[in-house]
């Protein structure tokens, strides 16, 4: 009989491909999302399959899945700046109801689990590159601190779950990852870059541009995820791409990669953006034997093509018209 897993924010950027992922290698794949930021079109080409099914339904209210279960992919959670001022309180209850909600299912269907913790449990670092035993920098009641705090309380509870509980769980830190699927104009880094090239702005880089990130290739993480999910390590795991480049020296790299004649302007740095962002992959490689294969270069010729593809509608529709509010 196939294995059954079950996999929450199903119809985000991430989740659709893992979903993919494990249809693509003969699991039963039960969908779940509210679709709050997710959409359904990430997952229409799988719909047909007979291996796949999809819940519409809120994690952080309840969740049903009848018949057993071997695996639970917790990835329900808005997962960008702007979404954090829209949605401050379904971010933090699907970081807290809703893993709640994942691990007594597991409790139940002696299922294991894997959550999607995030980078920003670091804040803004003072240790460089960061690993997973640095406890971060984070500012509770910062315009971050919604998203951030959601992701600490959900390893918290996690490992609480296992140690007192018993439940197989584990944790991946996940940092900057892109690829095809992303929303366009989420107020992330490469979107907003890229969508500005297509529709013929300036690029807009916050602060002087020295600040840091690394970008992993969607299905360089995805690889990461499922062998974490088959390890037997239960801490933390950093999963991304140590290729460091300054923010401003990435907005060149889109520009050329566009062709487009724009220039760079620069704004504010909004409140608690992280300086620096950089994994320490040492345990992926050795737990894991994991390193990331696409390069930025490759990654980023897929997802512009990609972005190319969509409608204007698509193009010019804004996600969100206070993101003044986030950078003040």
């Amino acid at each position: 009989m196939r294995k059954r897993v079950l996999i929450t924010g199903a119809a985000g950027f991430l989740g659709s491909h893992l979903c993919e992922r494990f249809v693509k290698d003969d699991y039963h794949v039960i969908a779940m999302d509210n679709l709050i930021t997710g959409r359904l079109s990430n997952l229409e080409h799988l719909m047909p399959k007979e291996n796949f099914e999809f819940y519409h339904q809120d994690v952080s209210n309840f969740i049903h899945v009848p018949g057993k279960l071997d695996y639970i992919l917790h990835f329900a959670s808005p997962a960008s700046p702007i979404d954090y001022l829209k949605i401050p309180i379904q971010t933090l209850k699907v970081g807290s109801l809703g893993i709640h909600n994942c691990l007594g299912l597991a409790r139940v269907k002696n299922a294991r689990v894997l959550i999607a913790s995030t980078s920003e449990v670091y804040g803004d670092p003072e240790v460089h590159p960061q690993t997973e035993e640095y406890w971060g920098n984070v500012n509770p009641i910062g315009p971050r601190g919604v998203y951030d705090e959601a992701k600490r309380f959900q390893e918290a509870i996690t490992m609480a779950y296992h140690t007192y509980h018993g439940v197989e769980t584990r944790i991946a830190r996940i940092f900057n990852t892109y690829g095809p699927r992303m929303r366009l104009n989420d107020g992330r880094v490469l979107p907003a870059f890229i969508g500005q090239a297509l529709r013929g702005e300036d690029l807009t880089v916050f602060g002087d541009g020295s600040q840091t990130r690394s970008f992993c290739y969607v299905d360089d993480l995805v690889e990461g995820l499922v062998r974490l999910l088959h390890s037997d390590y239960t801490l933390p795991v950093n999963l991304g791409n140590p290729d460091e480049i300054t923010i401003s020296d990435f907005a060149e790299e889109i520009i050329k990669l566009t062709g487009t004649t724009q220039k760079v302007i620069y704004q504010d740095l909004p409140v608690n953006d992280p300086k620096q962002r950089q994994p320490d992959i040492t345990k992926a490689k050795e737990i894991l034997d994991w390193i990331p294969k696409v390069s930025r270069g490759e990654g980023l010729k897929i997802t512009y093509a990609y972005f190319k593809g969509l409608s204007k509608d698509e193009l010019f529709k804004k996600e969100h018209n206070n993101f003044e509010e986030y950078i003040k």
